[in-house]
């Protein structure tokens, strides 16, 4: 069966979307850079024009704000953001502006506009490029937050996002861009588009403890299931797959079988994401004391500092599957190192494209 990656989805999904509909546009810094942000846009200026794909000045509110006057005025921006840092600096126009006009205007005025950013370290990174700040938009009521986890995803949320009428902040880890699905998007778009942007989504099934997260936290999360089933911990996955809302339905389903929640978040551990949702759970189950009293929540996530520049101290500065292990293991209190040995004998570390060639030597 034939494979895409994860950044050809996006390629792709952009010109399926703007060949559907001429009212779409991709604007931002890069785009038509020769390295067409992590190669998502290559080729497409020369293949749809320089009216509809083209770049913009080092000026993240100004360019957010002029997309969000195109959005009111019939036309459909994808603006992107190359980091999801950089678009702090266009803060008012999401928080204020964007994500409101719809509930103002009595729902009478739509904002069709997607931001991409992209999330996630690597070496040199450090800690104004690395950084997760979807969260902070989960605050806000009015914006989507589509947070895929594979190249099928990617594809069908982008075409979901172009195609909703709202703001819809795409978020992708950037460890996920060398990725493959099985199929093409030519065969994903077969399915019912657009995909609703929200639900949650058991990826793996299993029966004595259940693990959740949001994009990247999956390979994490799977790759640590497929470790502790070797020491005979069967492990649910659960894909969260949205930040803006939560399918407490599907997630207490899981819960309510396997009477524990371990939750990974690319957040770091203060007031992150996943400290919301075991509350959320909490309450739902709330009614249900002799259950619920027998239930244990973790929550792995980030340091709570930012990260280095350096890449031999950031390697160290994230919590991924072997801390994911190590919790679950405590969570069953089991300290045998044996056991511990056995279990992080089986996690498979996956090629990482960014780590430093130390032949390199310039230009920057």
């Amino acid at each position: 069966m034939p494979k895409t990656s994860f950044i050809d989805a996006i390629r792709q999904a952009f010109i399926d979307a703007m060949i559907a509909d001429e009212s779409v546009v991709l604007i931002g810094e890069g785009v038509p850079d020769p390295k067409a942000i992590f190669g998502s846009t290559a080729g497409l200026q020369a293949r749809l024009g320089e009216e509809r794909v083209f770049d913009m000045p080092l000026s993240e509110n100004a360019l957010t704000g002029i997309c969000l006057g195109a959005a009111v005025n019939g036309i459909k921006p994808v603006l992107m953001h190359q980091r999801i840092d950089f678009s702090l600096l266009s803060m008012d126009q999401m928080v204020n502006h964007a994500a409101k006009w719809h509930a103002m205007f009595n729902a009478q005025q739509s904002v069709p506009m997607v931001i991409r950013t992209i999330i996630g370290k690597g070496w040199g990174q450090g800690p104004q490029h690395s950084q997760a700040l979807w969260g902070m938009l989960a605050q806000v009521p009015g914006i989507k937050i589509a947070l895929p986890a594979t190249a099928k995803q990617a594809y069908l949320m982008m075409r979901s996002a172009i195609e909703d009428p709202n703001p819809v902040l795409f978020v992708e880890h950037r460890w996920l861009h060398h990725t493959e699905s099985e199929g093409t998007p030519e065969e994903w778009a077969k399915t019912v588009l657009p995909q609703k942007l929200a639900g949650a989504e058991i990826v793996r099934e299993g029966k004595d403890i259940t693990l959740a997260g949001w994009g990247y936290s999956l390979v994490e999360l799977l790759n640590a299931a497929q470790a502790l089933e070797k020491v005979g911990i069967s492990a649910e996955v659960v894909d969260l797959r949205v930040g803006h809302t939560l399918d407490i339905e599907t997630l207490t389903s899981s819960i309510l079988k396997t009477h524990k929640l371990l939750i990974h978040d690319l957040h770091p551990e203060q007031m992150a994401p996943a400290h919301s949702v075991i509350s959320k759970v909490v309450q739902t189950l709330a009614d249900n004391s002799e259950v619920l009293k027998d239930m244990q929540f973790q929550v792995v996530a980030q340091p709570n500092h930012p990260v280095p520049t350096s890449w031999h101290l950031a390697k160290f500065a994230y919590s991924e599957a072997e801390q994911i292990v190590i919790t679950v293991l405590e969570m069953y209190q089991i300290d045998d190192l044996g056991v511990l040995e056995k279990a992080k004998a089986q996690i498979s570390y996956p090629p990482r494209p960014d780590i430093p060639n130390q032949a390199f030597k310039g230009p920057f």
